[in-house]
């Protein structure tokens, strides 16, 4: 028996077209982006601005996957893993990115 209420059974995951994996995940890469483009000052010089392409490619992925596979599961779950690998390339970078503008603690 399969419980409907499983994660892995959500409509998003099973039966969407991938459209809302791409508005979703615009809205995150174009936050990220605003951010990681207020941080290319910073040191580490040239990690936001290696993020911020980064992003951009992730997202362009997202787009190249929702348009050339086929749909179902594969292509659902491809565009939830690049979401996740949006996410964690900005955040990553922007906690280093923090983490180095602390004074060090002697």
């Amino acid at each position: 028996m399969t419980d409907p209420t499983e994660m892995r059974n959500q409509p998003a995951l099973t039966t969407s077209t991938g459209r809302i994996w791409l508005v979703t995940g615009g809205l995150f890469t174009a936050i990220a982006v605003i951010i990681l483009a207020l941080l290319l000052q910073l040191p580490p010089h040239g990690l936001a601005g290696i993020a911020l392409v980064s992003v951009i490619v992730l997202y362009a992925g997202m787009v190249a996957v929702r348009f050339l596979t086929r749909p179902g599961r594969t292509r659902l779950g491809l565009l939830a893993a690049l979401m996740l690998v949006i996410a964690l390339v900005s955040l990553v970078s922007i906690l280093v990115i923090a983490g180095t503008q602390v004074p060090a603690i002697a």
